[in-house]
């Protein structure tokens, strides 16, 4: 070993010479923003939805996969009854999406989480989240449902990181069984 070269650096590089590791390299990082979708952004929400639920897909009833990737004309729908929320790159490219909407004076829901495949575990998803929790509680909710199904478990997980919780309501989704989680939002203290 060289002077000045780690005794990790020497293990690694033996390592990467066995081929028993893969040499990681890093991505360029990319600016993300989160904004209101707009009528134009449907193909890109549409192609974002099918992408991350792709791998899905034989575990979903049919009828179940297109009302979770939507068409055309029900994203026009989810778009005139929702909030839908977009993460978008630098190049305006669509990367993420959530939809949130009062469902009573207090309690909001989300609907719609996706983040393109190749971009999982970048916090993205994380972003989406704490945006569509903070447009609800602008609106004075204090707590929030979401409904997933047992093939997400990836999903289930990151919402239980987030502070949601089962409720214990299970609803019949086009024959696959959808679970509801919600979060109670904490109250804003008056300064």
């Amino acid at each position: 070993m060289e002077l000045g070269e780690s005794p990790w650096l020497a293990y690694f590089g033996g390592c990467v010479m066995q081929r028993n590791v893969m040499p990681v390299v890093p991505q360029p990082s990319r600016m993300i923003s989160i904004r209101k979708a707009r009528s134009e952004d449907a193909l890109q929400i549409l192609a974002c939805l099918r992408a991350a639920f792709e791998d899905y897909r034989k575990q979903y009833t049919a009828e179940g996969f297109l009302d979770t990737v939507l068409t055309p004309e029900t994203f026009q729908e989810r778009l005139a009854e929702m909030i839908i929320l977009v993460a978008v790159s630098d190049s305006n490219e669509v990367v993420g999406t959530i939809a949130c909407n009062l469902v009573s004076p207090e309690e909001g829901h989300l609907r719609g989480m996706a983040v393109l495949p190749s971009l999982r575990g970048s916090g993205i998803a994380g972003q989406l989240l704490s945006h569509a929790e903070s447009e609800l509680r602008s609106r004075k909710c204090t707590r929030i449902t979401l409904d997933t199904t047992e093939p997400l478990q990836r999903a289930m997980r990151f919402y239980e990181k987030h502070g949601y919780r089962r409720s214990g309501k299970i609803l019949d989704f086009f024959g696959m069984p959808l679970v509801e989680y919600y979060k109670t939002l904490p109250s804003e203290s008056v300064a």
